[in-house]
């Protein structure tokens, strides 16, 4: 039992806790400690029993002040590994706002629940979903049987480059950001900072479906003076704005009418299982800005962006990867740092500042 990722389910459906319980407990990697209806007890049991991660429906009235006790309760014990919260949302995106709301409070990822109208299909579907975030969250500590069974490989981390000046780019055209698992949290303190001091348009795209991204524009709307908005058909890019890859659909850098330079969304098929793609964002920015660009890949599993990211650091683009400690997933910065092609590895909070000494040359 001590390599099992201890789990706690908070539901306030007692048929759908138990259906989510049995189905998980058949994986030999998990270990459900106990299954409770709402934040209150839920807090109560971790005082006796810290899980590795909870598993926390966002429909539970006390979510949001749950997960910031939970986070309270990781300050509190910095000897012990934090306490991950990974949330289940309706598939419709009916509690998108919410979802996004305790993301950036801390919850490390969301699953949303399948519109299969069997419950056991939808438990076991949901199921799978939530074995791989579990996996990824507890694989600092826990590799085990289940990444064979999906497939996945753990990060070997490479040496970060060697730190070196900042060079002076004040030529540099654009933003772009690669982020995945965790991305929310991150970008709600770090595109705020960004705005301050830097009018250049930033494009994110941040792994998410459908429903949900519009919420995520709209939360980090309000933090910030540039505007941020979902991008929308075909538009000229403007300085102070963010423009966020809607989810489930493509978001690329292209020429547009009397040559201007435009965003454009399309219904382009996804690359290497992800639509939003990092890639298909950096592949076509190469393409129009060439190196003028500060390139960010933050945290998230996979290799998402590692191909177009080849293709702007040959342009000669700047590249700032996410350190290790800060990623909940040194998965799509990690590769970046293997492949050769960052410039520096910083944290989220060095990030700002390295930016305005390149735009700056500060």
């Amino acid at each position: 039992m001590a390599d099992q990722v201890k789990v706690l389910i908070v539901d306030t459906s007692r048929i759908f806790r138990s259906a989510l319980e049995e189905s998980l407990s058949r994986e030999d990697d998990i270990w459900v400690v106990g299954t409770v209806r709402n934040g209150e007890t839920a807090l109560d049991f971790i005082q006796r029993t810290p899980p590795d991660v909870v598993v926390f429906d966002v429909e539970v009235p006390d979510v949001l002040e749950a997960l910031g006790r939970i986070q309270g309760f990781n300050t509190a014990n910095p000897d012990v590994p934090d306490i991950g919260v990974v949330l289940v949302a309706g598939g419709a995106g009916s509690n998108a706002d919410i979802t996004i709301k305790a993301l950036e409070a801390g919850a490390f990822d969301f699953v949303t629940k399948p519109d299969l109208g069997d419950t056991d299909a939808i438990i076991k579907a949901l199921s799978r979903q939530l074995l791989v975030k579990l996996l990824h969250f507890s694989s600092k500590r826990i590799f085990s049987s289940i990444s064979m069974r999906f497939g996945l490989d753990r990060v070997v981390p490479a040496q970060p480059p060697e730190i070196k000046k900042t060079p002076e780019r004040p030529g540099m055209k654009a933003i772009l950001i690669g982020v995945s698992t965790g991305g929310p949290k991150v970008l709600a303190g770090l595109i705020p900072e960004i705005s301050k001091s830097v009018t250049l348009p930033i494009f994110i795209v941040q792994h998410m479906p459908s429903n949900f991204t519009a919420s995520l524009a709209h939360s980090l709307d309000a933090k910030c003076g540039h505007k941020v908005a979902e991008a929308q058909g075909i538009e000229p890019i403007r300085d102070r704005s963010v423009y966020i890859a809607p989810g489930g659909k493509q978001m690329l850098i292209r020429k547009g009418a009397a040559r201007q330079i435009c965003v454009a969304v399309t219904d382009d098929p996804p690359e290497d299982g992800c639509r939003p793609s990092v890639n298909v964002l950096f592949r076509s920015a190469a393409k129009i800005f060439g190196g003028d660009v500060i390139t960010l890949v933050l945290t998230g599993m996979g290799s998402d962006g590692l191909k177009g990211l080849e293709d702007l650091k040959k342009a000669g683009a700047y590249v700032i990867a996410q350190d290790e400690a800060s990623s909940v997933v040194w998965g799509m910065p990690g590769n970046a740092v293997s492949s050769g092609c960052v410039d520096k590895v910083l944290s989220p909070e060095e990030i700002p500042g390295e930016i305005l000494s390149i735009v700056k040359g500060l």
